[in-house]
């Protein structure tokens, strides 16, 4: 069994106050950028409509609507399903419940806090407490989240190549293309850099931070021992994703869009999910809605409904992280209970 390891330390009241200040002042900054975004998106279409992002409601609405947000909350499971098969492959002893517990009430955190960030720290954090392993909790969180800079790209580029309609569609193929290169360049860096052996003897000599580093290219090193391991969890990361795919052409659907087919959907909502990432705007809003604008526009989607589809994805993804408001409240505690049972304390 590995050295329990204590993940984060409190820290003196006044940094807490000088981190709750930059905390406050990233969120206004943040909103501020989406609202911007918005504003932009809306000046520069030509004839901007409200009343076109308003569906047109008919009896298959209803099916597409719960569809959707069934497809999103399965999407979670099958992404907790990937998070626990990087956790396994590192050696971490942990249910596969718990670990859904942990993934949803980040979740919540990331959509309910402004911040993407906290989520993932809190799912280290209540994992470390599990498992006693803090760097290899940290590293199967880093691990899991860089399984999506392979797929998301691979999608992409397959959906091109299957359809030379879109290939031929200018900026919006460009853009695709370029986000799909630039993401599988930037994934290929980081594990050149941090699974280098040089940079592991480094990094394996010191203390604080730099000792969950180790524990990515640790990580790292165990993942390349294990190919089968590894292929579970590319497995369930195709999986995961091909489900959120599926969500969106729910989505598509429930606004009014009926000519995104399968190969569409694979070419540019891949693209969608890696540009809304970026950390500038607030659950991506307004990132997302121009990405779909600029996607969907010479596929024949009017702008506005495009616009639809990306806040009602928004609004999927924040019911569906609404079942981690308990695991959140509650979780924390009967798994620092248990925790302490296992360890006689």
């Amino acid at each position: 069994m590995r050295a329990r390891s204590h993940t984060y330390t409190s820290a003196s009241p006044g940094l807490t106050e000088k981190h709750t200040t930059r905390r406050v002042l990233s969120i206004v900054l943040r909103v501020g950028i989406s609202v911007g975004l918005f504003f932009l998106l809306i000046w520069w279409l030509p004839s901007f409509d409200a009343d076109k992002l308003w569906p047109d409601f008919n009896s298959a609405t209803p099916f597409w609507l719960v569809g959707a947000l069934l497809l999103t909350v399965a999407g979670n499971m099958a992404a907790t399903a990937r998070w626990y098969e990087v956790a396994v492959a590192l050696g971490l002893q942990v249910k596969p419940r718990r670990m859904f517990s942990h993934y949803m009430a980040g979740m919540f955190i990331s959509n309910f806090v402004p911040t993407t960030v906290g989520g993932d720290v809190l799912r280290m954090s209540r994992l470390s407490n599990d498992t006693g392993d803090g760097p290899h909790s940290f590293a199967s969180v880093l691990l899991e989240r860089l399984s999506g800079w392979i797929v998301l790209p691979v999608f992409t580029l397959v959906g091109l190549a299957l359809d030379e309609e879109l290939r031929g569609l200018g900026a919006p193929t460009r853009v695709a293309a370029s986000t799909a290169g630039l993401t599988l360049l930037a994934l290929g860096l980081i594990l050149l850099l941090v699974g280098n052996q040089r940079f592991g003897r480094l990094v394996s000599r010191r203390n604080g931070w730099v000792r969950f580093v180790n524990g990515l290219h640790m990580g790292i090193d165990e993942l390349r021992a294990k190919p089968r391991d590894t292929g579970r969890v590319l497995i369930t990361a195709f999986a995961y994703q091909a489900i959120m795919l599926a969500a969106a052409g729910c989505a598509a659907k429930a606004v009014g869009i009926n000519g995104l087919g399968p190969i569409e959907l694979m070419a540019f909502i891949p693209a969608v999910l890696i540009i809304q990432v970026l950390p500038i705007a607030l659950g991506g809003l307004g990132l997302r809605e121009g990405a779909l604008v600029l996607f969907l526009h010479d596929l024949g989607v009017i702008d506005e409904q495009a616009i639809a589809m990306g806040l009602l994805l928004y609004f999927l993804t924040v019911a569906a992280s609404l079942v981690g408001l308990p695991t959140l409240v509650f979780g924390g505690q009967y798994w620092q209970r248990a925790s302490r049972s296992r360890h006689g304390r």
